[in-house]
């Protein structure tokens, strides 16, 4: 039997303590105990997001949550900015031209980050703007983007600012008010460390005055029932209550630790990861690495080789390239409950892996290198 760990950018592994409450018997939904949790968990959430603003939650992947923030912003006709770093950044950019909405794209090429003057500027020549989509961290390519100063740049015009944070809330500083974020989405198999299957969403009152003018038909992602059944402690279509349950804990296990120190952790576990990188003489792809995923460039004619390996051997996931990356990179992810060990049998794995297809290395360095930085916090 082999032990599997989880070094993915989701899904992440899963705390006990949380798993745990899946397996308690299920609850009704319309019942006044499920509606006290659901309350709990509402209220934590705003915590996690740093919003004063409701979160609503879902039964929808993180793309679910995307599709959502489209579908009750916009009308067929109307101009956006999408400003895409990665394949995430891309999906905005498909989601909404599927609704008829017309995207102006201020895209770079991946590895590199969004550049704000760049989005200033297509908003100062286009008033029309609805929105402005982008991604927080972007994990196809491991960067960051400065959302801040993005915020500030869209609060001064008409449009709202929409961030994709599914990867990066909880594992990097994120702070949906003070950064005058409008609308923000996430998922819960990552940050937030449960299984896939949890969508959020968060508005401003700037962004509800856009929903009251949408025109794209949609049901069930219909941002205007759920903010009525939150009136009542309810969703308004049947919701995966097990996660919620879990939920409720997981936010118990952030609220514990403190977003701050979480954040701080993973900042020392991507310092790491990046040492045993570059111990390895891997060179880091990304302009601006982000803290909850580390990417690096491998030889070509290994790198899908290097994936498969660690997980059939060895029972180590990590990610591979996508798209025009795919086989050139390998992906290293150090969020939800990824921790210092499990970084270290990462490393001390993926060194026999590199061995066995040739590469020459010296065993131990990058572990050695990744302790070296875990030791001296």
């Amino acid at each position: 039997m082999m032990k599997h760990y989880l070094l993915t950018p989701g899904p992440t592994p899963i705390p006990p303590e949380v798993a745990l409450k899946e397996a308690l018997p299920i609850l009704h939904h319309r019942t006044s105990e499920f509606g006290a949790i659901y309350k709990d968990v509402a209220e934590g959430l705003e915590y996690v997001f740093q919003t004063r603003n409701k979160v609503y939650m879902f039964a929808a992947s993180g793309t679910g949550a995307m599709e959502m923030a489209v579908v009750n912003l916009l009308s067929p006709g109307d101009e956006v900015i999408v400003a895409s770093c990665g394949n995430f950044g891309d999906r905005w950019m498909k989601i909404a031209q599927g609704y008829g909405v017309k995207v102006i794209s201020v895209s770079v090429e991946w590895g590199k980050v969004v550049k704000p003057a760049e989005i200033e500027k297509v908003l100062k020549e286009n008033p029309n703007i609805k929105a402005v989509f982008t991604t927080f961290t972007e994990t196809s390519t491991g960067v960051v983007n400065d959302i801040r100063i993005v915020g500030e740049i869209v609060s001064k015009t008409n449009a709202v600012l929409v961030v994709d944070a599914i990867s990066g809330l909880v594992g990097q500083e994120f702070r949906t008010d003070d950064w005058k974020v409008d609308i923000v989405v996430a998922g819960s198999q990552k940050g937030f460390m449960l299984a896939p299957g949890l969508a959020f969403i968060t508005l401003s009152d700037k962004a509800w005055k856009l929903v009251e003018t949408s025109k794209i038909p949609k049901f069930y992602f219909d941002i205007k029932k759920y903010r009525k059944s939150y009136t009542i402690n309810e969703t308004p279509f049947t919701p995966p209550v097990t996660l919620i349950v879990a939920l409720k804990e997981s936010i118990r296990l952030i609220k514990e630790r403190g977003l701050e120190n979480m954040w701080n952790d993973y900042k020392l576990l991507a310092k790491a990861a990046r040492a045993g990188m570059k111990a390895l003489r891997l060179e880091l792809f990304g302009e601006v690495p982000c803290e909850v995923v580390t990417s690096v460039f491998v030889p070509v004619e290994i790198g899908d080789k290097i994936v498969k390996t660690l997980r059939e051997k060895y029972g180590v996931s990590i990610a591979g390239g996508q798209g025009d990356l795919k086989g050139k990179i390998i992906r290293f992810a150090h969020m939800g409950y990824i921790g210092k060990a499990d970084l270290l049998v990462g490393f001390a794995c993926l060194e026999m892996v590199l061995v066995e297809l040739g590469v020459k290395i010296e065993k131990g360095k990058a572990v050695a290198a990744a302790e070296e930085v875990l030791l001296n916090v």
